[in-house]
């Protein structure tokens, strides 16, 4: 296999992007409670989600595979759906949708209400499994290949990345 193409996103872009789904949430008329950052990739963009619209954030870690810190808190915001508070998920993209699914899935089980729940993301495949309510900009991965370098992943070395990249390497085949 080649090696992916990294495409890194100029903080400019990322700013844009937030400020995108920033005011298509304005324009909604359906607003949530809190903004909850799937962790790693949600996480920056939650933050300023939530400081540009001033929305409460709270995380989950989705990435990290420690059930204290995604399944358990899915359970309790599954519960907070429940009671009528209204979640939007954020993650940075929707590119197979295994992220998103796999919390949409934990919080029915768990026995959240699904219609209190929205999801946004910066960009988003329409190839997905996932469909997602807000996005900044859609691609397809049918015809671009591209992984796309966050401003905060652009921390880790060439070496990591193109690691994380081969991980789910149909993503870019």
């Amino acid at each position: 296999m080649s090696e992916p193409e990294l495409s890194p996103i100029a903080y400019s872009d990322f700013v844009a992007d937030v400020i995108a789904i920033a005011d298509a949430l304005e324009a909604d008329d359906w607003q949530p409670d809190h903004i909850v950052g799937i962790g790693r990739g949600g996480l920056v963009p939650g933050a300023y989600l939530s400081h540009r619209t001033g929305i409460s954030l709270l995380s989950v870690d989705q990435s990290s595979g420690v059930p204290d810190f995604s399944v358990e808190l899915i359970g309790k915001l599954a519960l907070s759906t429940k009671g009528g508070q209204r979640i939007l998920l954020v993650d940075d993209i929707n590119d197979s949708g295994r992220t998103i699914e796999a919390v949409r899935r934990t919080m029915v089980e768990q026995g959240g209400t699904a219609a209190n729940v929205r999801v946004g993301v910066l960009i988003d495949n329409v190839r997905s499994a996932a469909k997602v309510d807000y996005r900044s900009r859609t691609i397809d991965r049918a015809t671009d290949k591209r992984w796309f370098v966050f401003p905060w992943e652009a921390m880790a070395s060439r070496e990591t990345l193109i690691q994380e990249a081969d991980e789910v390497p149909e993503r870019l085949a």
